[in-house]
């Protein structure tokens, strides 16, 4: 397993590879991160809204149980689209399902607002089933209560997770803080240049989530990824792994079972040759129009996405 970092513009230095933890079953969590962290695994991401992240901390606890030791284990967590106007009491419950007494990493899930005071703690509804969300409520306001929870302590950095370029633009100027890190899906079929760029000139890290696309690994017959595992003698799992740590980004790799844990271990230093077949797939895909994104939930929201305006 590859024990690359990269340092974060708080000064801190975060794993290049973390393990993932969204849609993960229940019953399987706990197990599924005691394992990971007890064989390598250094960073783990979770969110309130997965709903598993009592089950997270007890995988953690296990692992912690073992010798692990809590300041060498990177957690992430993040605040719930419905407590976005009460960002402190988001992160109280999700450190008290953890069981910790902060984390290392708290993102803004998404740049919107859901109704606090809705039908559902997580996904409230309107009586026609579209989503309860509050339509003039402004993204920057969370950023200041996200600002004054870095202040008590409870977590080490703060960043934002689905801010496309143009919420970027419309953050920074006022923010006091800037994110330490973009948490965006990222994979060959969605390289999200515009982003990457905006945040490298700007000292946001950006890590990746969805690196196969999606449930079933869509993009692991895609033919340049293929080409380029066969010429490195490794699964494509490894090839869209070690694209992100090419690019300078963390990535995370999500599963339940051993075996697949274990092999999403494995990355490899992808060449100039490789990065040029790469990038060449994903400008081919973005003139054509057809960059794929997986993540999507029906928010009725504009956040601003080029393949999604």
């Amino acid at each position: 397993m590859t024990d690359r970092t990269f340092t974060l513009n708080t000064g801190a230095k975060i794993p290049a590879l973390g393990f993932g933890t969204w849609q993960s079953a229940p019953g399987e969590v706990a197990a599924a991160v005691e394992y990971a962290v007890s064989n390598g695994y250094r960073l783990v991401d979770g969110a309130y809204c997965y709903g598993n992240e009592q089950e997270v901390g007890q995988g953690l606890k296990a692992a912690f149980a073992k010798g692990i030791k809590r300041e060498d284990v990177f957690v992430v967590s993040k605040v719930w689209a419905t407590y976005n106007t009460r960002v402190e009491e988001g992160l109280d419950k999700s450190l008290k399902s953890l069981g910790l007494d902060y984390v290392d990493l708290f993102l803004v899930h998404w740049p919107l607002l859901m109704n606090p005071n809705g039908n559902d703690d997580r996904f409230p509804k309107l009586p026609n089933g579209e989503r309860d969300i509050i339509r003039d409520y402004q993204h920057p306001e969370t950023w200041r209560q996200m600002e004054a929870v870095l202040a008590t302590g409870k977590t080490k950095a703060i960043g934002v997770s689905n801010y496309s370029k143009k919420y970027l633009e419309e953050l920074l100027p006022v923010a006091k803080v800037v994110p330490a890190v973009n948490q965006i899906e990222n994979h060959p079929a969605l390289p999200q240049q515009e982003i990457v760029d905006l945040c490298r000139e700007k000292g946001i890290h950006i890590m990746a989530y969805s690196p196969f696309g999606s449930t079933g690994g869509p993009l692991f017959t895609a033919e340049p990824i293929v080409e380029i595992a066969a010429k490195h003698n490794v699964k494509p799992a490894t090839i869209l792994l070690s694209y992100h740590l090419a690019r300078g980004a963390t990535v995370l790799a999500k599963s339940v079972t051993a075996d697949r844990i274990e092999a999403n271990k494995t990355v490899v230093d992808l060449d100039a040759e490789d990065i040029k077949k790469l990038n060449d797939y994903s400008d081919k895909l973005t003139k054509e129009g057809k960059l794929q994104r997986f993540v999507y939930p029906p928010f009725g929201v504009e956040f601003g996405f080029p393949d999604k305006s």
